[in-house]
């Protein structure tokens, strides 16, 4: 149903389709889509083979960070992550190494 302006409420928004890339800038999402779309996220990176992975989630007070950091912490796709340097985002942003398998031959 379509609310004055003709625009749909959000509950009723057809999902937007994310390109893959090793970035995720999160100031585009609302706080609330963040617990689904980060593990959806990083399961799409595992299966395009990234290796490593950035996660832009803003400076702010800091609650975005949290949040997602214990989503990395709890994800078994994760090795590791740290928060990126004077190069890559600093405390703006974090730096995911996936656990992908290792190319034997």
């Amino acid at each position: 149903m379509a609310t004055p302006g003709n625009r749909l409420p959000a509950s009723e928004a057809e999902p937007v389709m994310v390109p893959i890339t090793w970035e995720l800038d999160l100031h585009t999402f609302q706080p609330r889509d963040i617990p689904k779309l980060i593990p959806a996220w990083l399961e799409a990176c595992t299966e395009k083979k990234l290796r490593t992975v950035r996660i832009i989630h803003g400076k702010g007070t800091g609650t975005l960070r949290t949040t997602v950091h214990a989503l990395l912490q709890r994800s078994p796709l994760v090795r590791s992550f740290r928060l990126g340097d004077e190069t890559t985002g600093g405390w703006g942003a974090t730096l995911v190494t996936l656990n992908l398998p290792s190319v034997q031959s």
